[in-house]
Parts: structure tokens; C-alpha cells; sequence
């Protein structure tokens, strides 16, 4: 197989996996989460059930279909970040960014319809704790960050957290103003391994 021929089967993939989800969250707007089901969002995206269980894994995963893209921006702003840059502030830039993204008027239905169902809540709650496990890895795995796993791992939950409470509130670039500071004292106070 020649690059050309794999580069088009992986735009055409990720075309169908975009149709899946537009499509899908068209209809959990139109007529409510709980009303529609698999077959109709397969049926409206003119493709085999197996096909939209082959892009996404469950009802559930349609909604947060950004969800891989979040996490690899996350570890990419351990991992991208220039040399000698600090962490947390790297970190606090691409939460902000989200933020934006999350709190933009178009997001808004969005989130009404994730609140209102307790699926969606218990399936948001899973995919917070799946990106702070990568998060942490990330920061763990960075030589010169030179702080525990515990440190590394509760780094990134306090992150993921940051998120998460400042896009629930009535002014979320204030509320990481006032959430950061915190976060990066208790970095500050993570000593490396080494000297404590």
C-alpha cells in the first residue's frame, strides 16, 4: 500500500467518524439525549451500526467525541512546552484554551444536555480521571520535572479539577486566576524525590 492510498483511508476514516458524531449530536440537541438511540444516529449518518460502533465505543463517547484531542493537547503542553519553560504556567495556558473552547456560547446546549443526564455525568467523570492518568504520565515521564509519581499524579488531577470548576463558573478566566496560584504552590512544595 502505497502512502497516498493509507493517507486517503485515514482521511476518509476520520471524515466518516466526523459525520457519525456531527450527526449525532445534531439529533441528542434536536430531540434530546435519551430519545435518540444508535440506530437512529447510524441510520441519519447512512452507515452500518458496526461502523459507528467501530469510531466510537459507546453512546456516550458521541457526545465527547473531542475527547482524544483534549487529552493529547493536555500532554502536549508537558511534552511541547520550551526548554526551561515552567510547568505550570505551560499547563495553564492550554487549560485556559480549553476553557475558551468550552465556554463558548456554541458549547452551551451542549453542556446543558450533559448536565441534565446522569449518563453523560458518570461518562464525563470517567474521561476526567482517564485524562489526569495521561496527564500524569506525561509529567512523570519529563526528566526534568524530577518530582514523585504521587506529585505527578496529583499535579494533573488538580488540573483536570482546575478545568472542570472554572468552566462551571459565572467567570472562568477569574476563577484560574484564582485556582493557579494554588496549583503551583503546592508544585513548589513537591520536592524531588532526591532532596527530601
Amino acid at each position: 500500500m502505497t502512502v497516498q492510498q493509507s493517507g486517503r483511508r485515514e482521511r476518509k476514516k476520520a471524515a466518516t467518524r466526523q459525520k457519525i458524531a456531527d450527526t449525532a449530536l445534531r439529533l441528542f440537541l434536536e430531540r434530546g439525549y435519551d430519545a435518540v438511540g444508535i440506530r437512529d444516529v447510524a441510520a441519519e449518518a447512512d452507515v452500518a451500526v458496526t461502523t459507528l460502533f467501530s469510531h466510537f465505543a459507546s453512546k456516550e463517547a458521541l457526545v465527547f467525541e473531542q475527547d482524544e484531542d483534549f487529552e493529547r493537547r493536555l500532554t502536549r503542553a508537558v511534552t511541547d512546552r520550551a526548554p526551561h519553560e515552567p510547568l505550570v504556567p505551560a499547563l495553564r495556558r492550554e487549560i485556559l484554551a480549553l476553557v475558551r473552547h468550552c465556554t463558548a456560547d456554541s458549547a452551551a446546549p451542549i453542556w446543558r444536555m450533559i448536565d441534565a443526564s446522569p449518563a453523560l455525568r458518570k461518562y464525563d467523570d470517567s474521561v476526567r480521571l482517564r485524562h489526569a492518568e495521561a496527564l500524569a504520565t506525561a509529567i512523570a515521564a519529563d526528566p526534568t520535572l524530577t518530582r514523585s509519581e504521587t506529585a505527578a499524579r496529583t499535579l494533573a488531577r488538580f488540573v483536570i479539577d482546575a478545568y472542570s470548576l472554572s468552566r462551571e463558573a459565572p467567570d472562568p478566566e477569574a476563577a484560574l486566576d484564582e485556582i493557579f496560584p494554588m496549583i503551583e504552590a503546592a508544585w513548589a512544595a513537591a520536592r524531588p524525590p532526591h532532596l527530601t
